[in-house]
């Protein structure tokens, strides 16, 4: 993993057997951010998404390996009350079946293990940043506005 600032972004380059949402979470704890957005592609060999099942109130986890392109990751960094930071993101992946055919798979990023390489871009909220707080509607954790 190597990264640089260069004006408020951050740019991380993950390497291969990096796991892409430790090393975020690293480089923002290094550069002193509470809050941020992220996006990027790389080359994955294991991955695992979720989807939220609300009857459940849990998630129901996908895992895959092989040769996974990440075609689209989104997602935030934003901090409790006690100032420990947390990582939010989806992810969509793309891979070759047997056939030649392409198939998608995505969801709710749980982990993500580099088989090649990845190149991400770290946006820093400015200011206190996002917070999270947990909405009484829903029971699950959402960004505290204000």
């Amino acid at each position: 993993m190597d990264y640089r600032k260069l004006d408020e972004k951050i740019y991380l380059r993950l390497d291969k057997g990096d796991e892409l949402l430790a090393m975020i979470l690293q480089v923002c704890r290094n550069a002193d951010i509470r809050s941020a957005t992220f996006h990027g592609i790389g080359a994955f060999g294991q991955v695992c998404v979720a989807t939220y099942i609300p009857e459940k109130d849990d998630f129901l986890d996908h895992h895959k390996g092989g040769m996974l392109e990440l075609a689209s990751l989104d997602g935030n960094i934003s901090h409790d009350e006690d100032g420990q930071i947390f990582e939010h993101a989806h992810a969509m992946f793309s891979y070759l079946n047997e056939d030649g055919s392409i198939s998608f798979f995505g969801g709710h990023l749980k982990s993500a293990v580099v088989s090649y390489t990845a190149e991400l871009v770290i946006e820093p909220v400015s200011g206190d940043g996002l917070g999270r707080m947990t909405d009484p509607h829903t029971g699950i954790t959402v960004w505290k506005l204000h």
